[in-house]
């Protein structure tokens, strides 16, 4: 059959970071591929998830660096902002990744298709670009089309314009003032993130805490540190409804728990989670079982409910994450060319908030410990205790890690400090190999390091 033809071994859907390894692994075994794609290849993480905004969080920290300068005896004078040049330094480096995944997909046994996917059988998918539409059938069906923001039940809403994770970082200058709906992880990313490049910013959570799913010395944390960095926080808020003045502000009217309020901003940004892209599948036409949210409901060895149909990444719910996605491939590529048994049962996962400092995260929460009812230890300790924190004059934060009392194995941690995700990859390995606690407390960590401080962490117990 030639390249072109209608039928495929496999047919795979979005092209994020777990569908690009597996469609090269399944064409290098000798399969015929078909790839289709509705917008820029390399799905959220390379276009308006990790790529991007960890490139803007660069510029962003460098900004923070600079005006600290004093503290350092260095003096900077001046910081000045130039918002193109930041936008344009994240532009090149998408560019930069998405010509890579380009690249990886010219393949002979691959068929890259520009188009909207939508189910009309078990096995058969309509490609849709503007007013042309094809079909092909694939043995075998892989789901990779992600997620998309959230937009909340706010009255006018969607009449003033307002910014989301996409939207807001292709600004040519920085908001003056930004309002942010929500306290989680998007929220506080770019909330710091402006307020660094000298906006002023208020985060407006209708939850009683910011990052909702850590533990509440974690957030309260995290909320002084905002405060320290002059973000406005309103928790236990939601929004009733927003208009735009006729001088072309935003006014939002929230509502609190002594009553309305209004808060005035020049922009909205909303991130208030994300929903599944999975509306425009026509998946019913296939029979795959979505829940109550649209995600796509799948077994340990991400299967749905139709045989030979798949789902990998963000689009079956969370956790959301990049590398998440691509252990999903892991598990598909072991499963279906390695005829292994894998599952994602029980695997860690692990993750971190890209605030400064940073919040590595692993394994269980003390909640979570207090929720089972285990018998649990918790070892904790301010970066302040730690000498290469203090030497590099970033003591904000805290360390803190539950422990199993019996096993005294590692149950999960949080390290909200400088490099916070770097010290939660040392304690994930740990916890890989099943090390109990007292080896790290008694082995000999070179000095002065970060992570030398697990030694003092760990003598809390």
């Amino acid at each position: 059959m030639s390249k072109h033809s209608g039928h495929y071994d496999a047919i795979i859907i979005g092209t994020g970071q777990g569908a690009v390894p597996l469609a090269v692994d399944l064409a290098g075994a000798g399969r015929r591929i078909a790839v289709i794609e509705k917008n820029h290849l390399g799905g959220s993480c390379i276009n308006f998830g990790c790529t991007p905004t960890k490139t803007m969080v660069a510029s962003a920290r460098v900004a923070y660096l600079a005006g600290r300068g004093s503290d350092y005896g260095v003096e900077t004078g001046e910081i000045k902002i130039d918002f193109k040049k930041i936008r344009g330094r994240k532009r090149e480096i998408v560019k930069s990744f998405r010509s890579g995944i380009e690249k990886r997909l010219d393949h002979d046994n691959i068929n890259l298709f520009r188009g909207e996917a939508g189910f009309i059988s078990e096995k058969k998918i309509r490609i849709r670009k503007q007013h042309e539409e094809q079909h092909i059938t694939g043995d075998q069906i892989f789901i990779n089309t992600g997620t998309r923001p959230a937009i909340p039940p706010v009255e006018g809403i969607d009449d003033i314009g307002y910014l989301d994770s996409e939207s807001i970082m292709e600004l040519d200058s920085q908001p003056e003032h930004l309002l942010i709906i929500g306290g989680g992880y998007v929220g506080c990313e770019f909330g710091q993130m402006f307020r660094r490049f000298g906006s002023k910013v208020a985060i407006i959570q209708l939850g009683a805490q910011l990052l909702g799913r850590e533990d509440s010395d974690v957030s309260e944390e995290v909320a002084k540190i905002f405060e320290q960095d002059g973000i406005e926080v309103f928790l236990k808020t939601g929004a009733k409804s927003v208009i735009r003045k006729n001088s072309g502000n935003i006014l939002i009217t929230l509502e609190t728990e002594t009553g309305e309020k209004q808060l005035e901003g020049t922009h909205l940004l909303v991130a208030a989670g994300r929903t599944p892209n999975t509306d425009m599948l026509n998946l019913q036409s296939a029979g795959i079982e979505t829940d109550e949210r649209g995600f796509i409901r799948a077994n340990d060895r991400l299967e749905t409910s139709v045989e030979g149909i798949y789902c990998i990444g963000d689009v079956k719910g969370s956790p959301a994450f990049t590398h998440i996605s691509y252990d999903d491939y892991r598990v598909l590529k072991e499963n279906i060319l390695d005829n292994g048994n894998a599952s994602i049962k029980g695997r860690l996962v692990p993750y971190v908030v890209f605030i400064d400092p940073q919040l590595g995260r692993v394994g269980i929460s003390e909640n979570d410990a207090r929720f089972a009812n285990l018998n649990y230890k918790v070892a904790k300790m301010p970066l302040s205790s730690v000498a290469r924190a203090l030497e590099m004059d970033e003591t904000r934060g805290f360390m803190k890690a539950v422990i199993d009392a019996d096993s005294k194995r590692i149950l999960g941690c949080s390290i909200l400090g400088v490099e916070g995700g770097e010290i939660m990859n040392i304690l994930q390995m740990a916890m890989l190999g099943g090390l109990p606690y007292t080896r790290i407390r008694d082995t000999a960590i070179a000095h002065p390091t970060l992570g030398e401080s697990l030694n003092n962490l760990f003598m809390t117990i």
